[in-house]
């Protein structure tokens, strides 16, 4: 079974390439994702990056402070996604 980990405080110039090496080197990455701003396509900070489960708590213990690119990494469990409140949307009564 697969742990997703959300990786925070990652440097906007980190690439997925980058995060799965350093994910690597604990176990098999089986997914990479970092998110991106959708208007100005520059990256959010964040993402998430799939492991075995023993592997993610590996990687966890290992690389939650780490330093990448000179910022260090806030590295966890992945919340899932609550539903999220309809707040700002248009209504037409």
């Amino acid at each position: 079974m697969a742990k997703r980990i959300y990786v925070g405080n990652l440097p906007y110039s980190a690439t997925e390439a980058e995060v799965r090496e350093a994910f690597e080197q604990h176990g098999t990455v089986t997914a990479v994702d970092i998110l991106f701003d959708r208007d100005t396509g520059r990256a959010r900070g964040f993402g998430f990056v799939e492991m075995d489960d023993a592997d993610a708590d590996k990687a966890i213990e290992a690389l939650n402070g780490a330093d990448l690119g000179g910022r260090p990494l806030r590295v966890n469990i992945a919340r899932e996604r609550g539903e999220r409140s309809g707040g700002g949307g248009r209504k037409d009564w």
